[in-house]
């Protein structure tokens, strides 16, 4: 590989994710790389559309990037979509034991599955577990069928309810979805889905604000009778004290979890680890000694495919700017509730304390970070101000 302006000394852990990018219905506040499935595709059995033809691509992209991280050690794998439980049990564990053959799984390997109360059947996610999935993300978003019609979503109450029923019996590990600061929620309609959601002691809990993303349906035409950002904050607070109240800690800025439960898979990525993204539209985040490399596939579902069979399915490879890396890694790490160790960045970057030093003093400053000698962590101020904590990090 070619030489780069880092110095590497051990390179950072290492997660696969893999985009499975279709839906039944594309949401309106969504600006992930996801696509209806047209009933053309459908017939009537999901089995009968691209799903064998997208798995072997998938297994064909990973063998080709192989050299990439060759002898690296792979510690979590997060299926991401799109909704990926259209695919059929049978297809995820062909595509976990594909991993297992090409590459080196560490013990208790995390493998995530996101999954939508809207193509939930029965027996469904015990057939998940069996396949290899050892934690499921279940994108509820609300208890309240108001709130769920807004949000364009497939499935009404009584289907949330029944999937996470299900999720907390099969899964020992699992997280519930919800999202705040919907149109026209109160403090009283969350803290009902809050309730809801915690009644089935779910280990891991997501929690978004809903925000409107440029290139969506809400973009084009805004939700009415948003809370105004006072109400939001008082939306978080709320959060934050009923979660407690149920022995979630809060360690990330949108996740709470049990002692015990946190998801590896993200940490990574907020640590500034490594992941290979394999299918359409992923992302791949790749330290070598001297350099760090980002990539991104075609977006494209049936382009994607065509551009493995012809080893093409990088659209866009560059190497991180030096000037670049602390910002990225201070966007990452400022996430997370306990910071990070100083050791950790010069770990991860092969960069000198010195190009974040002047972006510390002044978060201290202002009190939007704290610190020791090794330990940097956002302080509450930091957490409710994150836009301006991180801008202080941004590349002159």
């Amino acid at each position: 590989m070619r030489a780069g302006t880092l110095n590497i000394k051990s390179l950072p852990s290492l997660s696969l994710y893999i985009h499975l990018p279709w839906c039944i219905k594309k949401c309106p506040y969504c600006d992930f790389n996801s696509h209806a499935l047209r009933v053309q595709d459908l017939g009537t059995d999901l089995a009968t559309w691209a799903e064998d033809r997208y798995v072997d691509v998938l297994i064909k992209d990973l063998e080709a990037s192989l050299p990439l991280i060759w002898g690296r050690s792979v510690h979590s794998i997060f299926f991401g979509g799109g909704t990926p439980s259209l695919f059929s049990p049978k297809s995820i564990e062909r595509l976990i034991s594909s991993a297992r053959s090409l590459l080196i799984l560490l013990p208790g390997c995390e493998i995530t599955l996101e999954a939508n109360p809207g193509t939930f059947e029965k027996d469904r996610f015990k057939a998940f577990k069996e396949s290899g999935v050892t934690r499921l993300s279940l994108g509820v978003q609300s208890f309240n069928d108001e709130q769920l019609k807004v949000l364009g979503r497939v499935h009404d109450k009584n289907q949330a309810i029944a999937a996470a029923s299900e999720a907390a019996q099969v899964f020992e590990t699992f997280n519930l979805d919800l999202m705040y600061a919907l149109p026209n929620q109160s403090l009283q309609d969350l803290e009902l889905d809050l309730k809801t959601a915690l009644d089935f002691s779910p280990p891991h809990l997501s929690i978004y604000h809903l925000t409107i993303e440029p290139n969506t349906f809400f973009a084009k035409y805004p939700p009415k009778s948003l809370p105004s950002e006072d109400t939001a904050y008082e939306m978080l607070d709320l959060i934050g004290e009923v979660a407690q109240g149920r022995g979630l800690n809060r360690y990330e800025v949108s996740a709470f979890a049990k002692p015990g439960h946190r998801c590896l898979h993200n940490l990574n990525y907020w640590q500034y680890g490594d992941y290979l993204g394999i299918g359409a539209g992923a992302h791949s985040k790749l330290t070598f000694a001297h350099r760090i490399v980002r990539q991104i596939r075609h977006k494209e579902p049936q382009i994607y495919m065509d551009k493995v069979d012809l080893n093409a399915q990088v659209a866009k490879s560059e190497e991180v700017l030096r000037s670049e890396i602390p910002f990225e890694f201070m966007l990452n790490l400022s996430r997370l509730k306990e910071g990070f160790n100083l050791q950790l960045y010069l770990d991860r970057t092969g960069m000198p304390l010195s190009a974040i030093e002047l972006g510390i003093e002044e978060g201290v400053k202002k009190g939007l970070l704290e610190r020791d000698m090794m330990q940097v962590k956002p302080s509450a101020k930091g957490y409710d101000f994150l836009s301006d904590l991180q801008s202080l990090f941004l590349p002159g």
